[in-house]
């Protein structure tokens, strides 16, 4: 892709509700910040559509030429992780090491693009202190008779603008309960807990205490993307109050827009329901990789949907998506053995060929610019599936095959779904070879032999025209 794909890119603000072309505040870097997990437990698939939904964004940016700063933070101190600790009889520390490398665990599994910052809330406690030490100087935040600091929302007019709130009339859901301290004002949101026996807290000017959830996000992505950049991420559960009061204290603290653009994922479903501890259907992506689900087909389950959708996961959504891979692997085998073929005299990429490969990037790069239109996307890159097995089946030349999938491997440069490269079990290349001598020889009552052989390895074999393919373990 070139750096001319991404001047056509769309993307629907939540703030302004419009869908308009983005422009970013930097044209040599765009700042990305991702609401990350509490890692107090494991991530579960609605947890994870929210993640893809912003690999996708950060892989099609730097696919078409960007270059990308893409923050995700991980909240390692709230009430959440405190009970757990409790419960479980264990440190603080321990119990979020121990589900953060869970959480990278899945994140490497379901191909999800290395985060350049993935900040810790307890490691930002400087950047959070001055933050709140900046609204008390204007008046945008005050101290109660507990020594905790809540945001005074009476002195920030804009407050509700994102989730479309009448200030006046609503009433702050909070991670605690509105009584819990003596606020002024039941809307108005915690900064800073004061500290309480048992619980962890740090010493500070502003009085022994912990950061409240939203303080957290707004200092750690203005200490890594500068106080204002270009896109907020997040699930569309987020947008009130977090990502309400994260505007407000970031905007009332700099006097600056805190953000270009956001971008919210609505919600998944599970057969029609939404996940909850109640439904007992809450789907972890841990548990499923543990039951030997395969990593690509829930990646491409969850990617499947446009991110403003609702995706509706149910018992054929990974069958479904499996089926999508392996046909996806089944193409990209059969391209690596024409390639492979010699091919003496039928010349370089056919007219057919370089018109499919030039039409389908334009397809994919129109879909993806289009608010990153995933489904149509997906429709053009199956059409090319389809239109090249065609092109395969006319004993297409090695050539036209190797810019197929030239093509094909660029498209997944996006979507992440294409096998990775293999290596074969330790035996195997020998069992190839032998397979192929068998054929050669038409014993063929060896070849099968060799080709269970090599199942059992884990290598699968199928012959065509252009000889013996494989791929290992079918979809991995």
């Amino acid at each position: 892709m070139t750096n001319d794909t991404v001047s056509g890119l769309q993307l629907r603000d939540t703030l302004s509700g419009a869908t308009r072309p983005f422009t970013p505040l930097n044209p040599k870097e765009i700042g990305i910040y991702s609401c990350g997990p509490t890692i107090y437990g494991p991530a579960h698939i609605g947890n994870f559509r929210s993640f893809l939904f912003a690999d996708l964004l950060v892989r099609w940016l730097r696919a078409s030429g960007h270059a990308v700063r893409w923050v995700v933070n991980l909240t390692d101190i709230d009430d959440k992780i405190i009970r757990a600790a409790a419960k479980e009889g264990e440190e603080i520390r321990a119990l979020t090491d121990r589900w953060e490398a869970v959480f990278r665990s899945d994140m490497e599994a379901l191909r999800m693009t290395q985060p350049d910052v993935m900040p810790r809330a307890t490691e930002h406690i400087p950047e959070q202190i001055a933050l709140v030490e900046r609204l008390l100087e204007k008046g945008h935040a005050y101290k109660t008779e507990d020594g905790s600091i809540f945001f005074r929302i009476a002195s920030w007019p804009n407050y509700g603008t994102l989730a479309r709130l009448d200030p006046e009339a609503m009433r702050v859901g909070e991670r605690v309960e509105a009584d819990e301290y003596s606020k002024d004002d039941v809307r108005d949101f915690v900064l800073w807990k004061a500290a309480k026996p048992g619980e962890p807290s740090w010493e500070a000017s502003i009085g022994a205490g912990r950061p409240g959830w939203h303080l957290e996000c707004s200092a750690m992505s203005m200490r890594y993307l500068g106080e204002s950049f270009d896109l907020h991420t997040g699930g569309i559960d987020l947008v009130f109050p977090h990502h309400e009061d994260e505007i407000a204290q970031s905007e009332a603290a700099t006097g600056k827009r805190f953000v270009g653009t956001w971008l919210h994922c609505a919600h998944l479903h599970v057969s029609g329901d939404k996940m909850s501890k109640s439904l007992g259907n809450i789907a972890r992506v841990s548990d499923l990789l543990a039951e030997g689900v395969e990593p690509r087909a829930l990646r491409l389950a969850l990617i499947s949907a446009h991110y403003r959708t609702s995706l509706n996961y149910t018992p054929d959504s990974l069958p479904a998506a499996l089926a999508a891979i392996e046909r996806l692997d089944a193409f990209d085998a059969a391209l690596t053995a024409r390639t492979a073929r010699v091919d003496e005299a039928a010349g370089g990429v056919s007219a057919e060929g370089a018109a499919l490969a030039a039409t389908t990037r334009e397809r994919f790069a129109l879909a993806m610019n289009d608010d990153l239109a995933v489904p149509e996307a997906l429709g053009a890159l199956f059409d090319f599936v389809r239109e090249g097995n065609r092109l395969l089946d006319a004993n297409c030349s090695a050539a036209t095959a190797a810019a197929l999938q030239e093509a094909l491997k660029e498209l997944d440069q996006t979507l992440g779904i294409l096998p990775a490269a293999t290596t074969l079990p330790a035996g195997s290349e020998e069992l190839l070879a032998a397979r192929v001598a068998a054929r050669a020889a038409r014993d063929f009552a060896a070849s099968d032999r060799l080709r269970d052989e090599l199942a059992a390895l884990g290598v699968l074999v199928e012959d065509s025209r252009d000889g013996q393919r494989w791929r290992v373990g079918g979809s991995h």
